[in-house]
């Protein structure tokens, strides 16, 4: 059993009535899908892809919320022997003509068969169809619609092998080129079996709560493609349902004895402070074994916070895990807090920012120290090095460059041949992020190209400097974007800095609103934090690029003017 179709194969045979999926529905009764019924729901879409010529090697890239549709087209997919690539559904926090552009961008490169979507989304789907066909793009996808699914028998095809491709997963980021990791069936399981292994997962009795959106590996993997093929149930909520009510993931959490959930930083941060005590009245946590935080820079403060704000409903410090994970390693790469406490380092804060070095302080020192919650120890099948620009090897507690080489590496970005020749050195991936390593813990320190995540979203602050870049008013070259971590919502949020020669109080102001407009409407993010500079105020380097963390560094130690 080493592809996805044999895996669903075998729970029809062996549980097809047991209960897989427990799909939460806003204002709906929660619908129980048991693996009979996903195999049904899946072979009905499989039907549709074959009757329009689509199968093995095809991909078909899916637009669809959280729902029965959604399942059936990933599944579906799976089982005809195509790609599936869940993408994100167009909501009214983003901008239609960013979304398009992104669609294009994303179609020109992926080439996908088939774009599967809501009869309501069409004519979004058509519009980018007709831009990326005015800009040359002539391998154009059909567009299939699937606003609810007709069961049918499965279709069980045996010629799919493990080192096919098996999914499709895409960055997402907030603005360009979204890169896809294409995985194979055989580097799926190898991640699947080693990272039950490091969770102590136990088909029998866990159960996995989740409200994360399925176009984020952490999502797709952890919680949805490992419950669905490892035989654990699922407790799936919408994205949208669990901003509106977070509660409801606590309530849904003891309703079905949840006992893993995931969750990026924020989550922690926004639920201690959003749900509200008669929500989750009479609810019982005490069945968690963990809380996973992954996706974007963990903080020991934000464990502190969940923990002491739920502690009446069971929760203990002892559930509170961390794991380091990327879509290009299928998922996990590192997992800690399952046999003990996360490792908290608090190495000197001098040391770690200007000599890259996690030195720790010595007895009676009284000297500023950080402090690092340690993202745990690799997983089975994943070897785990720090190096420097050079691609050597760096000792313990000396920060550089996480490099990582296992059993469960993508096949390639899809059709960029490019970039993933780029991605490696001598067999390792390169990730971006730095860290260092401690007593053989990992602990991340940022990431190399300064990316920027806010609420589980990657923000690439160049990006966000092009785009201020026109707003009238900002002179050329002089604007830095970067993060500043925010303790109240557990994330980061966006600082921007534009220099300009504009001196009347009017003036400024409207500069400050049209930058505001400028990033909201043309990118996924709004910019919290707007600061206008004189001339010359930013650091550059020697070779006249903007230096973020020295740009940052200043911005926290003597700011110019700014309005929040």
């Amino acid at each position: 059993m080493n592809t996805l179709p044999a895996a669903l194969r075998a729970h029809v045979e062996v549980r097809g009535d047991q209960v897989a999926i427990h799909l939460l529905r806003a204002r709906q009764p929660d619908l129980p899908i048991t693996y009979a019924r996903l195999a049904e729901l899946a072979a009905g879409a499989a039907s549709r892809y074959e009757a329009h010529g689509l199968g093995r090697g095809a991909v078909i890239a899916i637009i669809l919320e959280h729902g029965e549709p959604l399942l059936a087209a990933f599944w579906g997919a799976v089982l005809c022997g195509a790609t599936p690539a869940i993408l994100p559904f167009l909501t009214e926090k983003l901008s239609p003509e960013k979304y398009r552009q992104d669609l294009v961008a994303l179609i020109g490169v992926t080439r996908p068969a088939a774009i599967v979507t809501y009869t309501a989304f069409l004519p979004e789907a058509e519009k980018a169809l007709a831009e990326a066909a005015g800009q040359g793009i002539t391998e154009l996808p059909r567009l299939l619609t699937l606003d609810a699914v007709e069961p049918a028998m499965p279709h069980w095809r045996t010629d799919i092998e493990a080192e096919d491709i098996a999914l499709l997963q895409h960055s997402s980021g907030s603005t360009g080129l979204q890169k896809g990791v294409a995985l194979s069936h055989r580097a799926v399981f190898n991640q699947l079996h080693a990272y039950a292994a490091a969770i102590r997962l136990d088909p029998a009795t866990d159960c996995i709560a989740s409200w994360l959106p399925l176009y984020h590996d952490m999502g797709l993997i952890a919680s949805f493609v490992l419950p669905i093929t490892l035989g654990v149930p699922l407790v799936l909520l919408s994205p949208f349902d669990w901003v509106r009510a977070p509660a409801r993931l606590l309530q849904a959490m003891a309703t079905h004895h949840a006992t893993l959930c995931w969750l990026p930083n924020f989550a922690y941060n926004f639920m201690a402070t959003r749900v509200r005590e008669r929500d989750v009245d009479g609810v019982d946590l005490s069945a968690m074994r963990a809380f996973v935080n992954c996706s974007e820079p963990m903080r020991a403060a934000s464990h502190r916070l969940f923990v002491e704000r739920f502690a009446g409903l069971g929760v203990r410090a002892a559930m509170m895990t961390t794991c380091y994970a990327m879509a290009e390693n299928v998922f996990a790469v590192t997992q800690g807090g399952m046999t003990g406490p996360v490792a908290i380092d608090r190495p000197l804060a001098r040391a770690l920012r200007e000599d890259r070095h996690a030195a720790l302080p010595p007895p009676g020192n009284d000297a500023e120290t950080l402090e690092m919650l340690s993202a745990g120890r690799p997983i089975h099948g994943v070897d785990v090095r720090i190096v420097d620009g050079d691609g050597t090897s760096l000792a313990e507690r000396r920060v550089g460059e996480i490099a990582l080489r296992s059993n469960c590496m993508l096949s390639g970005y899809y059709h960029r041949p490019d970039a993933t020749a780029q991605a490696f050195r001598d067999g390792w991936y390169l990730t971006g992020d730095f860290g260092y390593l401690a007593d053989g813990e990992l602990y991340v320190t940022g990431r190399k190209k300064d990316l920027i995540i806010v609420g589980g979203k990657n923000v690439y602050p160049q990006d966000l400097e092009l785009l201020a870049e026109e707003v009238p008013g900002v002179l050329a070259g002089r604007v830095v974007a970067f993060g500043l971590f925010d303790e109240a919502s557990g994330t980061e949020e966006v600082a921007l800095i534009a220099e300009t020669e504009l001196s009347e109080l009017e003036a400024r102001e409207a500069l400050r609103e049209g930058l505001r407009r400028q990033i909201a409407s043309r990118s996924d993010v709004v910019a919290r934090v707007i600061a206008l500079a004189p001339p010359r105020w930013l650091v550059k380097t020697s070779s006249g690029k903007v230096a973020r963390t020295a740009n940052r560094e200043k911005y926290l130690s003597q700011p110019p003017e700014r309005v929040a």
